[in-house]
């Protein structure tokens, strides 16, 4: 009976180290795509809440290449930084307009736009930060 008991608290603690190992990795793999942006840029994007903030900063995201995407609710403006060896900002523009959103050169998908939830069926006059 004590080598079952041991035998489970040696595979649990393994579990454990196996486990921390993977999550120090995610961090530094996280850091080091950040550390690889080599180009930022901003521009407008219409939206309306947080809601709005989550589905424009994913579809960003996604884009191969883009380290980090922020998007300000107040000021309707997104930071993005990428690595401009895999990505440029038409893309990261094409991208956020795919997901439905206006940004100040691409028009959102009008298709992506009726699918919003009403919160975040935006003005389209509404003004841009510059």
């Amino acid at each position: 009976m004590s080598k079952k008991v041991i035998l489970s608290l040696a595979i649990m603690a393994t579990m454990g180290l196996v486990s921390c190992k993977n999550e120090t990795k995610q961090e530094t793999t996280t850091e080091a795509s950040k550390a690889m942006a080599n180009a930022e840029v901003s521009f407008g994007v219409r939206g309306n809440c947080g809601m709005c903030k989550s589905t424009i900063e994913k579809a960003a995201k996604k884009v191969e290449g883009v380290a980090n995407a922020v998007w300000d609710v107040e000021k309707k403006k997104i930071d993005v930084a990428f690595d401009n060896t895999k990505t440029d900002a038409m893309s990261i523009h094409n991208a956020i307009a795919a997901s439905g959103y206006d940004t100040d050169k691409v028009l959102g998908s009008e298709d992506a736009y009726k699918g919003l939830p009403a919160c975040c069926q935006y003005d389209h006059d509404m003004p841009l930060t510059q």
